[in-house]
């Protein structure tokens, strides 16, 4: 069981929810697409409201590139792009689910669907709205959507 916190309708500074990472699993509909990624248990989900996300109702997690890996049906995904051609929006060619994209914000890691995760993993779901409909004044106003992507420093070890 997992609950889900609406944060304000434009961009709040991004809490911190420090835990341990763990491996989710997910994947599409059918089944031939099948992913891992590392991820705190409590996700931070945007709810973007540009063309394509509103007619999938695409609500996403973003993680670094390193944290994500495909474990299956890379030869059953399809790629549709359009406008600037940055965002990568892989879908399955059997059921047509997206499970996880190439996000337009963060060319440097992956926008997962939190709900293609696998039960069992997720403690809560905080949801943030992002006005996708102006995508450049939504990018400059949101302070912490770039470093999503990035990979985390490793600890500091204590002498």
């Amino acid at each position: 069981m997992f609950r889900i916190i609406w944060v304000g309708q434009f961009f709040p500074v991004l809490p911190i929810l420090r835990m341990d990472l763990v491996k989710h699993k997910g994947g599409c509909h059918c089944g031939a697409v099948r992913f891992e990624v590392w991820s705190s248990p409590n996700l931070y989900v945007f709810d973007c409201d540009c063309s394509i996300c509103t007619k999938k109702q695409g609500h996403h997690f973003i993680v670094p590139k390193n944290a994500f890996t495909l474990l299956q049906g890379l030869d059953n995904l399809t790629t549709y792009t359009f406008h600037t051609h940055v965002a990568q929006h892989t879908f399955c060619k059997t059921c047509g689910v997206q499970s996880f994209n190439i996000p337009r914000s963060n060319p440097d890691g992956y926008a997962v669907a939190p709900h293609c995760l696998d039960p069992g993993t997720v403690l809560s779901v905080t949801v943030d709205k992002f006005h996708g409909e102006k995508w450049e004044e939504s990018m400059a106003a949101h302070k912490t959507i770039r470093d999503m992507s990035k990979p985390a420093a490793a600890p500091k070890e204590d002498k």
